[in-house]
């Protein structure tokens, strides 16, 4: 039997609240742009260099009266918008504490680093650089790309 010929992830829809104030988080935060809406059911939204799809995230608004999911739920974990270089991701991080965005972690993965923080509904988000995949190391289980353990928080001016 021939394998499925998938290219690639188009997009995700998230579940939130209230509409407005998830598409003004995304908007203000990620600088990502509307492209289209369902009433005021649906957004969608995109990132301003992405050309080629319609949309990259979803936002479906369920009402202000649901109760947020447990953290702990088999589920999605979080959703990753990449940033071509390092110095993007340092930009992004003084744009966070700028916005007042709760930053919840930060992960070197040896070939990554990433930001991560939450949206108005809780839902996590990380924002991250990656290297080339030419100047990944060779055994990707030694994590010992040029992020090494433990996360370099100087280069991104943590406190």
């Amino acid at each position: 039997m021939k394998k499925p010929n998938i290219s690639g992830l188009a997009h995700v829809v998230l579940r939130v609240k209230e509409l407005d104030r998830s598409v003004e988080f995304y908007v203000r935060v990620l600088g990502l742009e509307v492209t289209s809406t369902a009433g005021k059911r649906m957004a969608f939204l995109s990132a301003p260099q992405q050309k080629i799809k319609s949309h990259e995230l979803g936002l479906l608004a369920l009402g202000s009266e649901i109760m947020p999911s447990e953290k702990n739920r088999v589920g999605l974990y979080h959703v990753a918008w990449q940033m071509d270089t390092l110095d993007e991701l340092e930009n992004f991080h003084a744009h966070l504490v700028n916005e007042e965005v709760k930053i919840v972690g930060y992960g070197d993965h040896g070939i990554s680093m990433g930001i991560y923080f939450l949206d108005p509904d809780g839902n996590e988000i990380e924002v991250f650089y990656e290297l080339p995949k030419s100047e990944w190391p060779s055994n990707l289980s030694k994590f010992d790309g040029k992020f090494p353990l433990p996360f370099n928080v100087e280069r991104l001016n943590v406190s």
